[in-house]
């Protein structure tokens, strides 16, 4: 199972996502495909460097699941003795 989570996709890949996923929201698109197919897929998506993306799917980790980020460039995944943690950067005004 993987969910895939888009903004500012351009049409060409919303029509791509959806031959293999279910758009279930605006940008928001979940389904169950092979590893394959959610690497291409993966890759497409986040050569795209206007759109920000996560990808979160399942696997055999302590959490149950993987998360990869592209695109936001304050925010990123960390790796933390097993647990996948989100980091933020500090904006300062």
């Amino acid at each position: 199972m993987m969910t895939l989570i888009c903004d500012n996709l351009k049409p060409g890949y919303r029509g791509e996502l959806t031959k293999w996923l279910l758009e279930v929201k605006p940008g928001i698109f979940v389904g169950n495909v092979s590893a394959l197919i959610r690497d291409i897929l993966w890759e497409k998506v986040s050569a795209d460097f206007e759109c920000s993306s996560v990808l979160i799917h399942t696997a055999e980790t302590e959490q149950g699941f993987e998360m990869r980020m592209s695109g936001s460039p304050d925010r990123s995944v960390v790796d933390i003795e097993g647990i996948s943690l989100i980091k933020t950067t500090a904006v300062t005004a």
